[in-house]
């Protein structure tokens, strides 16, 4: 998928689901940690979040009691749409969602004191920007090898043929570039099983790990061979690879 494709299957998924997967029943064994855990770990109860490529704002109502105020941003109309109705759905006040580009954050200069970002795309210099002094920016990405055993069935995916590591040094090398002077990173390399193979579609119709997955017949009998081949007690055995930058201004 190219960025213009992506942006349309984001778009798309917005509308009919936002970035809600609770639906999908799995279980891991190695996740090394919850990244929503470790945001409000570094939030005062004071303070403004922003988060970026918030979705469907999914994210920010779990967490809603961990600062001030907390704004999601995000590029895609459809994905903002998902993020107001469930907004309007809660009753939690003190959460605001804008469409807004990653690369052109327009809020005031040091506006926030906490920064996330979790599977989206963002840009260190406007980070850097609205963070206010002392501010921490955590984000966590998915490695080029997550899912790996899948898109080695398909010949296709995310990331795939990509040298690993490759997202995480950029992102590294940007924050250091933008002023981030405590900069630490992190990952894992964790087993995930789904529990139905129901899951799994779900999961790939979803996402973009298979990029146009069941557009043709070929792509479901690819899938029943792997299911097969990876069928264990515990579900459809895959994994989930994980990386976090927790860095301070």
């Amino acid at each position: 998928m190219n960025k213009s494709e992506y942006r349309n299957f984001y778009d798309k998924v917005g509308k009919l689901n936002g970035w809600d997967f609770s639906k999908i029943k799995t279980t891991s064994e190695g996740e090394q940690w919850n990244f929503l855990h470790e945001v409000t770990q570094r939030c005062n109860h004071s303070d403004l979040l922003l988060d970026i490529g918030t979705g469907g704002g999914e994210a920010l109502l779990s967490i809603a009691d961990a600062a001030l105020l907390l704004v999601g941003i995000d590029h895609s109309d459809g994905m903002i749409q998902s993020a107001a109705e469930n907004l309007k759905n809660s009753t939690k006040t003190n959460i605001r969602v804008l469409q807004m580009e990653a690369e052109n954050i327009t809020f005031p200069m040091f506006f926030f004191n906490v920064v996330s970002c979790r599977h989206s795309e963002f840009y260190a210099t406007e980070v850097a920007k609205v963070l206010a002094n002392n501010g921490v920016f955590l984000t966590q990405q998915v490695c080029e090898n997550d899912k790996l055993n899948i898109k080695q069935a398909f010949g296709r995916g995310q990331g795939f043929g990509t040298d690993e590591g490759i997202l995480k040094d950029k992102y590294l090398t940007e924050l250091a570039e933008a002023g981030f002077t405590d900069i630490q990173s992190y990952e894992y390399d964790a087993t995930q099983y789904f529990h139905t193979g129901e899951d799994l579609i779900f999961f790939l119709k979803y996402t973009p790990v298979i990029p146009n997955f069941g557009q043709t017949d070929y792509d479901f009998e690819i899938l029943q061979n792997f299911i097969e081949a990876n069928q264990t007690e515990k579900g459809i055995k895959t994994n989930t690879k994980r990386f976090m930058i927790v860095a301070r201004k």
